[in-house]
């Protein structure tokens, strides 16, 4: 069972993905874990990727790529796994598509979190108010501009894949408002349709 997730910043996709890695036992793939990881393994794709982030560059599409075929080869995927933050664009999409084709797997599931952006900028407010009230210091990205930027680039760039699977029969939409357990229960009820 292979799962992307979408949705803009703030949409619960962090808590999300812990719940599915748990009950169907796939790993969550995240770029910046893998890209880190085969940077710290020097594998060949690990050292382009690292002299690209040393020279203060974003790392290509094909880098990107690359580093999820790689990962995707390791035993653990067999069975299937969640993609987090891959693809982010309709030519990555394309990509993941071309190479899962030549392994002879493709995407099952795209689950999209639907949720009110107001709401989201509310939750972050509150969130910044409570941690500053413990006390405590705040995360480099626990910010209105910053969240905005993020909310923007989602919209841009990553936005455009919903059509994208949606015309595939891939998209499954999920109320990312209700409460956590009821988003779990939503999405098990989705993926259990997928479960080999």
């Amino acid at each position: 069972m292979i799962v992307i997730f979408l949705g803009p910043p703030g949409a619960g996709k962090g808590t999300q993905a812990a719940h599915i890695v748990e009950r169907y036992g796939i790993p969550q793939l995240s770029t910046g874990d893998m890209l880190r990881a085969a940077v710290a393994a020097e594998t060949p794709v690990g050292l382009k990727a690292k002299a690209v982030m040393d020279a203060g560059n974003l790392v290509s599409d094909d880098i990107v790529a690359a580093i999820v075929e790689e990962r995707i080869e390791a035993d653990d995927c067999a069975p299937g796994f969640l993609l987090d933050g891959f693809p982010r664009t309709v030519v990555q999409a394309e990509m993941l598509d071309a190479m899962l084709e030549k392994k002879e797997r493709q995407v099952d599931v795209v689950i999209e979190l639907q949720v009110d952006e107001k709401v989201l900028l509310e939750r972050l407010k509150s969130r910044i108010k409570e941690t500053l009230e413990r006390g405590e210091k705040l995360r480099k990205d626990d910010n209105e501009e910053t969240f905005k930027y993020r909310l923007q680039v989602y919209k841009e760039q990553t936005a455009p894949l919903i059509p994208f699977y949606r015309d595939q029969e891939k998209l499954k939409v999920v109320d990312g408002m209700a409460s956590v357990e009821a988003v779990s229960a939503e999405i098990d009820a989705v993926l259990d349709e997928y479960r080999a």
